[in-house]
């Protein structure tokens, strides 16, 4: 994206004239909409939004921007956001000893396909450090021996980094509850399974187990419950009889990274929207 654009991501009870609202509050400042979507949920009558605007089209910047969008919001109890293009989603990576999505989220970064910002990896294991570095990028190595003092300590390192997203890109450690409730909705984890099928542990061998056709991974937003998040995006491969678990393994490698990837760009361009258990993607 080479022009200056805001995003405005909102969802509201369903009722006539949300988007003559929001269209019209555009219009009345000569904005110009450059690309937007609309979705209502059936099961419970909630609208959702999202609209990009050039910036320069606009009078006044994106604080302003929300000052003035308040009036709409409030009158169609909106939860809303608007985000600007040019402030970057600073992204905190976790890993642990397996380096194939991490390595494909920084060749992604580096090559200038994912603009953010990665301010530094952390991880429970020293393997990674010297490929971390050699991007230029600090690295923190935070045992977990005491999970308590571990997890306390990433938020602090997150927190110190102002962290906008947590990437769990392989960090094969269960993140506590209160951790899950603190950054709610800003911890992206990818699993090796295609959810709700093989959670857990070991996703592969349980597939292998029950002799399935298809296996998969899965990106989503971490709660407290394991592996039971609002799913943000899947893929799968085919499997047959003659494939082994170390086939399986080397198959779901490739799906991992492009669907952490695919994942983590919709949720730092504002694409989506959680909708309860579910999500809501424009893609």
């Amino acid at each position: 994206m080479t022009e200056q654009r805001y995003t405005l991501l909102l969802s509201c009870p369903d009722r006539v004239g949300i988007v003559a609202a929001v269209s019209g509050f555009v219009a009345q400042h000569n904005g110009i909409i450059v690309e937007a979507s609309y979705h209502t949920d059936q099961e419970t009558r909630q609208f959702f939004m999202r609209q990009e605007l050039r910036a320069d089209s606009l009078p006044f910047g994106a604080a302003r921007l929300r000052e003035r969008f308040l009036e709409v919001a409030e009158r169609f109890q909106m939860v809303w956001r608007v985000t600007d293009s040019a402030v970057r989603k600073r992204v905190v990576l976790l890993v642990s000893r397996q380096g194939h999505c991490l390595d494909d989220l920084l060749h992604r970064w580096r090559s200038g396909e994912l603009e953010v910002d990665i301010p530094c990896v952390i991880s429970n294991h020293e393997d990674l450090r010297g490929f971390v570095e050699w991007h230029g990028i600090p690295f923190h190595c935070v045992e977990t021996n005491d999970k308590g003092a571990a997890f306390a300590r990433i938020s602090r390192l997150f927190d110190e980094a102002a962290g906008d997203v947590m990437v769990l890109a392989r960090f094969m450690q269960i993140v506590p509850p209160d951790m899950c409730e603190r950054y709610a909705g800003r911890i992206i984890n990818i699993h090796h399974g295609f959810l709700p099928s093989f959670a857990g542990a070991r996703p592969y061998h349980q597939a292998y187990r029950r002799g399935v056709k298809l296996i998969g991974a899965t990106c989503h937003y971490v709660t407290n419950e394991l592996d039971e998040g609002p799913i943000i995006e899947q893929d799968t491969v085919r499997i047959d009889h003659g494939d082994t678990v170390e086939d399986m393994v080397r198959y779901g490698r490739d799906i991992e990274k492009a669907v952490l990837a695919r994942g983590l760009r919709y949720h730092v361009e504002d694409r989506v929207l959680v909708c309860g258990i579910k999500t809501i993607v424009f893609r």
